[in-house]
């Protein structure tokens, strides 16, 4: 099925995980397709720089596992929604390491990272770290490369904001992990 002939209607997950093999890239927001871009390399550097510091942290303890943004998120049915984080860690209660998932998780992770796009306003990034703590989600960052800070959202916590010369940490979603703010920039 062809990208025009779903456009007159709804998608389903199926759908785009189907034409994802074709090429198209997106997110699903209540059946209808937002494709998204590639979005430079400096933001593909932020995401393996934090996806390594948390492996590193992660996969020893045998904590849980971490995606990127390809993964997707199946977050609503009937009609679908399918977003993609830049960065996601699900801990072993919301999926056992020797589970297998091929198509899209349909839990909520328990900590999203997303990394501010060119073009993006601060309200838009803020307003999907809402969005995700909306669905249960207990720790997002909003990584802002313009201004080399993170925003740390957490429900019934508010919004605090690091700087370079301050330490990530990861709360009671992930104790005892931390990282240097300025390592996330890191060439």
């Amino acid at each position: 099925m062809a990208v025009t002939d779903l456009q007159a209607g709804l998608m389903t997950a199926d759908d785009l995980l189907r034409l994802y093999g074709e090429g198209v890239r997106g997110e699903l927001i209540r059946g209808v397709l937002c494709q998204t871009m590639p979005t430079g390399n400096e933001h593909g550097v932020i995401v393996v720089n934090l996806a390594s510091e948390l492996r590193n942290y992660i996969k020893p303890r045998k904590l849980g596992r971490v995606t990127a943004s390809d993964s997707g998120v199946w977050l609503e049915h009937d009609p679908d929604t399918v977003r993609e984080p830049d960065i996601a860690y699900f801990s072993t209660q919301k999926i056992p390491l020797d589970e297998r998932v091929t198509g899209y998780a349909e839990v909520v992770p328990d900590l999203v990272v997303e990394i501010a796009s060119p073009g993006d306003t601060r309200r838009e990034v803020n307003d999907k770290a809402l969005m995700w703590l909306s669905y249960g989600v207990r720790l997002v960052w909003v990584v802002h490369p313009d201004t080399r800070t993170v925003d740390a959202h957490r429900p019934q916590a508010g919004v605090s904001t690091l700087t370079q010369d301050d330490t990530l940490e990861g709360f009671d979603v992930l104790p005892g992990f931390t990282c240097n703010v300025s390592d996330i920039f890191a060439p």
